[in-house]
């Protein structure tokens, strides 16, 4: 108890310290005792028009000097959106200005109509977060504490944020308040406005521009997403209609062709010889996603990710104008608190020949740089061993389902057509993954924050985009690295039965269906993308409103007072340091699965439409009712977030162009069509796709078997040959088991396929 007196004295004198050092920076201080809770007391914070002045001065802040006159040109186009959009009577459209950085010597020349009115709430918000940053509470060894913020971490204070202009259920009853909030509420957070355009400028206008350019941004792919998302369903449809007529897939299921084809066992001793016919229902699933118009769509997405990137770079360009964020970075960005306070080496700047005050010397520098790269290497080489370690899982199960798994089904034959040892394998795994990704996530987290604050950014915008570098490298790593295996590792090296690759040493590794990998990508992609959109929507949406239901429920049982504003504020959710973060790194992870692997899911884009029409609503309505008033930031553009997608834009064209190639059995089929089934190869007349299957299913003579991999329990009669999916000579040829012609035919085709596809993609980039 006496250690906890010596503690609250200590937190009381630098709460004294700090606050008496506000009213020394002219600002103005009111403290009241909280209505429900008599021990917590709020304190007030009023920035008078002296202190507005002098600071936005300092703070290089661009201010109204007289209003823009001049004529824009209307869109062709604005008949139809002003059917979605907000009705002008309602949200009034915000007056142009001609802007300059203010200067309290040039006063009069400024658009000065009230002074109560001509700082806004946001810049008001941020000038007084300026000043809490960096007023001092302590000095201990003759170094200075300072800042809001660790008062914050150290407990002196609970809470600090700006506040709500009303309730969101209802307008504010004092005329003068604009009611800001229960208006985006009203006419943007509220579900029935999902098929509306979002009012841009007075997002802007009441949380800053740093999340109105994130509502912009991700308005704008949601609507990008409906052209993608209307391809999709048309290759999605096209697969539907055409898989009765997919000549392999009656194959696999005719008695007489199927049926009559015994396929190699996939592991070795406990897997057995297995019937063709057993994969039937995947083969047809197959059809659906594997067909002419997923090869379209795969181009498409090229093309349309690429213009994507590039009309979003216009939209920002023209919202830098109209926000008049274009020099931002250069005039107004502040140097962040916790770098000035290491600021103690003074270095000679080599262009301007004068003395700077930085916090570390250039080996000092070069020091933190390499821990923090270290660090984060260390992590992503843990996020494969975990990789590495499903996949061991994979191998190891595999065998444990292909052993007992048919003898323990006991029921129809319908069930074990569908309850396969590769299907049982695929989702257990997908499964298994999904956990260790978020598992891993939450770790990660924490550790990026404290290495970026060991790096020390000078800025807050260097702060975030080295932070987001570090996120997206080990978000990028952890989500999609089962997704890489399966769609170009998975079945590519198996070798054949009387020679199999053995993955460590001991685990034969993994082959595919007959049709190929493709259906358990599709697989693997709806588990984590279905599985991450649930999650998310929990984690952002349901606790918070869980927490404000449990607060207020209590908060009403205390009292039945009149409750303040200020109050009212203190019990929704803190927003967090990072804030916009989270929704930027969610959008962006799914923006990799649709552009990545949408080759193998043409319902994707489908899927990421109508999770981001919710998202935007969402969105809102957590900012208008959950969460406390962000403090308001410039911002110039989305910052790492750009190049990030541009990345992935590159990225997408490669890999959509190897799934296509490599993964799919596009190529194989369009080889054997157009050369393979007719003279001098194949023996039928006219180009088809009949004898296909067995075209591509080689042979093998069981007596070549190692005794390591023979079959324990072989079921059937008088055989002597199995079959395996590879291209290779049969047994008594001169080259046997060697890769025969159609094999090389195949892998020209594939990569000339690449080649074309990357070339045509960066002509129209």
């Amino acid at each position: 108890m006496t250690h906890k007196r010596i503690d609250r004295k200590k937190q009381k004198r630098k709460r004294q310290v700090y606050e008496s050092n506000l009213i020394n920076n002219g600002l103005q201080l009111e403290a009241t005792r909280s209505v429900l809770d008599e021990k917590l007391v709020f304190v007030k914070v009023h920035a008078p028009w002296e202190v507005l002045c002098t600071y936005a001065e300092v703070m290089h802040i661009k201010l109204p000097l007289q209003p823009d006159d001049l004529k824009t040109r209307e869109s062709a186009f604005n008949w139809f959106t002003s059917l979605f959009r907000v009705d002008e009577n309602i949200i009034k459209p915000e007056q142009e200005f001609f802007t300059a950085p203010f200067e309290k010597e040039h006063l009069s020349n400024f658009y000065i109509q009230d002074k109560d009115t001509f700082f806004n709430p946001a810049t008001r918000s941020r000038i007084v977060h300026f000043i809490l940053s960096r007023v001092e509470y302590a000095t201990k060894n003759n170094v200075k504490k300072f800042g809001i913020n660790k008062l914050l971490d150290s407990g002196i204070y609970k809470a600090a944020f700006p506040l709500h202009d009303s309730s969101f259920r209802h307008p504010s009853t004092d005329p003068a308040c604009p009611s800001e909030r229960y208006l985006l509420y009203r006419e943007w957070a509220h579900p029935k406005n999902i098929f509306k355009l979002q009012p841009l400028d007075f997002i802007r206008k009441y949380y800053g521009e740093k999340i109105g350019i994130y509502f912009a941004w991700l308005g704008f792919y949601t609507n990008m997403l409906i052209v993608a998302a209307f391809v999709g369903v048309g290759c999605f449809l096209y697969g539907c209609l055409t898989k009765d007529n997919c000549t392999w897939s009656q194959e696999v299921c005719d008695p007489n062709i199927g049926g009559n084809i015994i396929m190699c066992p996939q592991c070795d001793k406990v897997c057995t010889y297995w019937n063709l016919t057993s994969t039937c229902e995947s083969s047809k699933k197959l059809c659906i996603f594997d067909s002419f118009g997923t090869l379209v769509f795969a181009v498409f997405m090229g093309i349309w990710v690429t213009l994507f990137l590039e009309f979003w770079k216009r939209r920002q360009a023209e919202l830098e104008y109209e926000w008049d964020t274009v020099e931002y970075l250069e005039q107004e960005e502040q140097v962040r608190p916790e770098y000035e306070a290491q600021c103690t080496h003074v270095v000679m700047n080599e262009i301007t020949q004068q003395e700077e005050h930085v916090p570390y010397t250039a080996c000092g520098k070069c020091i933190r740089m390499t821990f923090c790269a270290s660090a984060v290497f260390f992590w992503i080489l843990l996020i494969i061993a975990s990789v590495i370690g499903i996949i061991v899982y994979r191998l190891s199960v595999f065998l444990v389902f292909s052993a007992t798994l048919s003898r323990h089904i006991n029921g129809t034959q319908a069930i074990h057509k569908y309850l396969t040892p590769q299907t049982a394998t695929s989702v257990t795994a997908s499964l298994i993954s999904f956990v260790v990704i978020m598992v891993l996530n939450i770790i990660y987290e924490k550790v990026a924050i404290l290495i970026t604050d060991f790096e020390l950014p000078r800025t807050q915008t260097d702060y975030e985009n080295s932070l987001t570098t570090k996120m997206f490298l080990f978000q990028f790593v952890n989500y999609y690295s089962s997704c890489f295996y399966i769609a170009f590792f998975k079945g590519k090296f198996v070798g054949h039965p009387g020679n199999p690759v053995y993955w460590l040493g001991k685990y034969r590794n993994e082959e595919c269906d007959p049709g190929g990998c493709l259906l358990e990508l599709t697989t693997q992609l709806a588990i984590i993308v279905g599985g991450k959109a649930i999650w998310n929507n929990i984690q952002e949406v349901l606790l918070p409103w869980v927490k404000n239901l449990i607060g207020r429920y209590c908060a009403d049982a205390r009292s039945e007072k009149i409750v303040p504003r200020w109050e009212h504020d203190y019990h929704l959710q803190p927003i967090g340091k990072l804030g916009l973060f989270y929704e930027y790194l969610e959008m962006v992870i799914q923006f990799g699965f649709v552009t990545l692997f949408v080759a193998s899911f043409p319902l994707a884009p489908l899927l990421a439409l109508f999770n981001n029409m919710l998202e935007i609503r969402l969105d809102a309505w957590k900012l208008t009712t959950q969460f406390r008033r962000m403090v308001p930031q410039k911002a110039q553009d989305i910052g790492a977030w750009q190049p990030i997608m541009q990345g992935i834009a590159i990225l997408a064209v490669v890999t959509n162009a190897m799934i296509i190639a490599f993964t799919s059995d596009m190529i194989p089929r369009l080889v054997y069509y157009w050369s393979f089934s007719v003279p001098p190869y194949g023996s039928h007349s006219s180009h088809t796709m009949k004898g296909y299957i067995n075209n591509t299913l080689s042979v093998f003579n069981i007596s070549d078997f190692r005794n390591a991999s023979k079959p324990s329990s072989p079921w059937f009669g008088n055989q002597t040959t199995c079959r395996y999916r590879d291209f290779r000579y049969p047994p008594g040829h001169q080259h046997q088991y060697e890769h025969n012609i159609y094999y090389w035919h195949v892998i020209a085709a594939k990569l000339a396929f690449i080649i074309v596809m990357e070339n045509t993609h960066m002509c129209i980039h």
